[in-house]
């Protein structure tokens, strides 16, 4: 164990679903044989944590809690029986925390959908806190030349949207639309999209998105709120529909929407998750397109260690603007209206 690691910490704690956003004191928590503390640096803010606080998924969490799941940082303290770790190495805190790895979706590396998976910010504690547990076979090694606020998106949002496009099927040279593009995972979804050879259409709402979500690569961008005709403008600027649709929206529509106007035997990806929302695709011209429609969850290790190369070699950067973590309730209330462009990453320090 490491020397001079205090006793106490600030973190952001909820007792209740919908209820107060303390920043208070806590213990720091101890690592476990397996696990690691990571000092915690800088945290992203994922509309998961704002759902994980709503309470309005069909998942309990963990009360009371501390949200958070893009944590990174410096790991000050380690288990007996951590190898892959060492004090002071930079490590990143993710959504899947840990899982059995023995079961048939470890064994074929499908981590994510492991009935024993640790989700932090929602069954464990997360990165809202300066001091955090991750178990260290799942825990992302991050370069020390990678800039610690700007890597902190990449894991969650990165690895999400990553993994969404290659579950696409898209290939170099066509089209993906991606819904709601001037978010936080939209903007990174146009990035790797970008460099991943792909052609981006970009659908979201209000001039800041469309700045820059066509700053950062997408070639066509169409604002929902101000096209009457969605699904045939697309169609018609993407000459026969998008091949793919990466669907991050935080709303239930432009789901239903993207299987209109995907091309035929394209592939329609759901990765954004609007409470209590449905997918409704009109089954003749689901089975005369032969569309596609899957649903894409995080990234598995592998996964975690590509999406996070494409960052450090400089083909994708985050978007971010860096506020205080005591300031996470106002961050909420942005991001309850649909008003941020990019990602918000809180400095745990303030």
């Amino acid at each position: 164990m490491a020397a001079s690691i205090p006793k106490t910490q600030k973190a952001i704690v909820f007792e209740k679903s919908g209820g107060p956003l303390l920043y208070k004191d806590i213990p720091v928590p101890t690592p476990g044989p397996d696990e690691i503390l990571i000092n915690v640096k800088y945290s992203g803010v994922c509309h998961t944590d704002l759902h994980a606080w709503k309470g309005d998924w069909p998942l309990d969490t963990k009360l009371p809690l501390v949200g958070g799941h893009e944590g990174a940082g410096v790991v000050v303290a380690k288990g007996d029986n951590v190898t892959n770790f060492e004090i002071g190495d930079h490590a990143g805190i993710k959504w899947l925390n840990g899982s059995c790895l023995s079961c048939e979706f470890c064994n074929l590396g499908f981590e994510p959908n492991c009935a024993s998976a640790l989700l932090s910010g929602y069954t464990v504690d997360g990165s809202f806190q300066q001091y955090a547990i991750a178990k260290a076979i799942h825990a992302a090694s991050i370069p020390k030349e990678a800039d610690l606020a700007q890597v902190a998106p990449i894991l969650c949002a990165g690895i999400t949207v990553y993994k969404a496009l290659k579950e696409s099927g898209a290939k170099p040279g066509q089209w993906v639309a991606i819904t709601g593009a001037g978010g936080g995972l939209g903007t990174l979804c146009i990035q790797y999209a970008r460099a991943m050879g792909l052609r981006v259409l970009g659908v979201d709402t209000g001039a800041p998105k469309e700045a820059l979500a066509t700053e950062l690569g997408a070639e066509i961008f169409v604002d929902f709120a101000k096209t009457p005709d969605i699904v045939s403008e697309i169609i018609k600027l993407t000459n026969g529909g998008p091949h793919a649709v990466v669907n991050v929206a935080a709303a239930e529509k432009p789901f239903s929407l993207s299987c209109q106007y995907v091309r035929p035997r394209g592939t329609v990806v759901a990765v954004g998750l609007p409470g209590n929302a449905y997918i409704k695709s009109e089954i003749f011209s689901t089975v005369i397109k032969a569309i596609t429609i899957k649903g894409s969850y995080v990234g598995n290790r592998a996964d975690t260690t590509e999406a996070i190369d494409f960052f450090v070699r400089g083909l994708v950067s985050s978007p971010i603007k860096v506020v205080g973590l005591s300031e996470l309730p106002q961050v909420y209330e942005l991001m309850s209206k649909g008003e941020i462009a990019g990602r918000y990453v809180l400095d745990t320090s303030k």
